[in-house]
């Protein structure tokens, strides 16, 4: 493979001089013990492009950028308006993170999720606590006037709730006994069965 002209013309036309300090010098420098003027700070980085969009082009011939992931595959949200705040949005869908974004949209999430929460907690008097919190959240965000969607997850009735988690929790005491009480299977495995005819 013969090598790129562009390549050519840049090792051939263009060096650099440092002089002993190591700065570049200027066009009005006079010229080297081998007669070569010093190339000044425009030609170097006229020079610096040059050799960058080479090793870009030869990497690209190679092969390297080959096979990287996302390579073929569209281009997600380009049918969307604009978003300054897109970059957020993305680290929240990616990493999972919850508890951020607006009151509306967390109390939203948090309200659909409430059941098994209070799922996980052992006494009525946590229960309550959960719940009155909760309620006290979603009426906060309601008086705040900050802009963006607007507040409609409803309160929870606590009496009401805190009802719905005993009969839950009943039934969850209910099937753990109903699986301890299960008496264990006495029959043994066949090759026992098979061992005693003999």
């Amino acid at each position: 493979m013969t090598e790129d002209p562009r390549i050519a013309a840049v090792r051939r036309g263009y060096r650099r001089r440092r002089s002993s300090d190591g700065s570049v010098r200027d066009e009005t420098s006079a010229p080297d013990d081998d007669g070569q003027q010093a190339v000044t700070a425009a030609q170097y980085s006229d020079l610096r492009a040059a050799m960058v969009e080479t090793e870009l082009q030869l990497a690209i011939r190679r092969g390297e950028f080959d096979n990287l992931p996302g390579a073929g595959k569209p281009l997600t949200g380009l049918g969307r308006p604009h978003d300054e705040d897109w970059w957020i949005r993305r680290k929240i869908e990616t990493e999972k993170l919850s508890g951020l974004g607006p009151p509306a949209l967390t109390l939203r999430v948090e309200s659909a999720e409430l059941e098994d929460r209070l799922d996980a907690l052992f006494g009525e008097a946590e229960v309550r606590e959960e719940l009155e919190d909760f309620n006290r959240r979603v009426i906060e965000a309601r008086r705040q006037l900050q802009g963006g969607p607007p507040v409609i997850t409803p309160t929870r009735d606590v009496e009401v709730e805190v009802a719905a988690w005993r009969e839950r929790a009943a039934k969850r005491r209910e099937a753990a006994q109903a699986a301890e009480e299960e008496p264990p299977t006495t029959e043994r495995p066949a090759r026992w069965r098979l061992w005693r005819r003999r």
